[in-house]
This record gives structure tokens, C-alpha cells and sequence, in this order.
């Protein structure tokens, strides 16, 4: 764990101390800042040498190292970059740590709001040094869910068909929706009890592998949209309080 937070301190300073400086649209509205880039090398170079048997997956170049033990590390130099080109707080640093496809520890950084959660597989999860614990409640009616960003580039209209048929299904159901734009921020806050789920229909491994294993150390179910175990090849990411993740998941499924 003391390599994964040093590194995410490395990232948490840059991100505050940087402006996004020039944008790379790297597809249809799916922008890359220079800060991406540049935090991304920093970790990747600092892992590289602090933990040379362990294989990298980074967001903005790929991977990189061999681990004959299987583990990697996998990088989100900055989730929720639009925020952060915009000014908005809902943004960090997100870094996991991949066992044989499965979150083996987690750190995330919100430099911006002062929020590091960490968690060790079996170890339990926690904001700073406060141990977390997801939320009781109990039915969907009283729920908070989050929802994760709609499609962008190809076949986006017909990805997003899903996407609003799962909107209007909550909003015709759960106390509120919220969409914060970062999938980190999303399942941190589901371990923290902040909110009641989230529900992404679509992830990579570097946008949650550190937040999948946060949230369930915090007693969250986190699985795909179709009830299955979350992984490192998943498409998809629902995680709930467990009180009312059967609830969620019979809505997902009539979507």
C-alpha cells in the first residue's frame, strides 16, 4: 500500500498544481489534458521503479511490463477529465492494484475536495483513517443512484438508447439521480454511504479497479449489469448497498 499512496501523492500534487494546458481529443468529445499525460508518465516511470515486476495499464498509453505473478497496476491519471478542463472539483486520481483479474487494493484522490480513500483486499476500506461503511437504506424509493456518463463516439445513439431507458426507469422510481462524471467519485461515495449505488453500463479497468475494491470493503455487491462478478474484463459496474441491490438489479434487468 505505501507505493500505491506514495504514487497517488505524486498525481494528487500535480493535478492541483497544474492547469489542463492544451486538450487532445482523443475521440468524438473524449478529451486528454496535458496533465493526463504527464501524471500518467510520472506514475507509470515511479511504479516502473519502485515495482519493476508488476505490469502497468495506464488510460492514456496503454500497457506496459509483464508480471509473471499476474498482478498490474491500473491507472486513471485523472477521472472525470472534462470536470477538470471545466474547474469542476469531481475529479482525481485513480489508482488499482489487479490480482489474477481481481481489485487486490485501492487508493483514489480528489485533490480539490481533500478526499483520499484506500482500501486493502480484506482489510476494509476507508476515508483517510475512518473505516467506511455502505449505507442502510432499504428501499429504492429512498435511494440515492448514481448513473455514469452517457455515450459519446461511435454507436452512441444506440448505446445510449440503454442508457435512457435505465434513467427513466430510476426517475420514475428512486429518491434521486445524480451523475457526478467520475466513476471514482461514484464508487467511493457508494462506500462511503454517501449514496445508495451506482450503476455504469459501461467502464475499463483503469476507470474502477481501484474504486470496485473500495466499495466492497466497505460491504458494498458489485457486480455487472447482468448480476454477474465484477472482473477486469466487465463491461459493466453496479455496485449497492446490499439492502437493495436485488431491488436494483430487477431494474436493470428490464432495461
Amino acid at each position: 500500500m505505501s507505493i500505491a499512496t506514495e504514487a497517488v501523492d505524486r498525481a494528487a500534487h500535480m493535478i492541483r498544481a497544474s492547469a489542463p494546458g492544451r486538450v487532445t481529443m482523443k475521440g468524438d468529445r473524449d478529451p486528454a489534458t496535458e496533465v493526463d499525460f504527464a501524471v500518467e508518465r510520472e506514475v507509470r516511470d515511479f511504479l516502473a521503479r519502485r515495482a519493476p515486476d508488476v505490469s502497468f495499464l495506464g488510460e492514456e498509453n496503454g500497457q506496459s511490463g509483464s508480471s509473471g505473478a499476474g498482478l498490474m497496476w491500473a491507472l486513471d491519471p485523472i477521472d472525470g477529465t472534462v470536470n477538470f478542463i471545466h474547474g469542476l472539483p469531481l475529479c482525481g486520481v485513480s489508482l488499482g492494484l489487479l490480482g489474477r483479474s481481481v481489485p487486490q487494493l485501492g487508493v483514489i484522490d480528489f485533490p480539490f475536495l481533500d478526499l483520499r480513500y484506500s482500501a486493502v483486499l480484506g482489510g476494509g476500506a476507508f476515508r483517510g483513517d475512518r473505516q467506511l461503511s455502505v449505507a442502510n437504506t432499504r428501499d429504492l424509493s429512498d435511494a440515492v443512484v448514481a448513473i455514469g456518463d452517457y455515450a459519446t463516439g461511435n454507436e452512441a445513439e444506440l448505446k445510449n438508447l440503454d442508457r435512457i431507458r435505465l434513467t427513466q426507469k430510476l426517475a420514475r422510481t428512486v429518491q434521486r439521480i445524480r451523475m457526478f462524471g467520475s466513476a471514482a467519485i461514484d464508487l467511493a461515495w457508494v462506500a462511503e454511504g454517501l449514496i445508495d449505488a451506482s450503476v455504469m453500463l459501461a467502464n475499463k479497468p483503469w476507470d474502477v479497479a481501484a474504486g470496485v475494491v473500495i466499495a466492497r470493503e466497505a460491504g458494498a455487491v458489485v457486480t455487472d449489469r447482468h448480476g454477474r462478478e465484477h472482473g477486469l474484463n466487465s463491461e459493466s459496474v453496479v455496485a449497492a448497498s446490499p439492502a437493495i441491490s436485488e431491488q436494483l438489479a430487477m431494474l436493470i434487468d428490464e432495461i
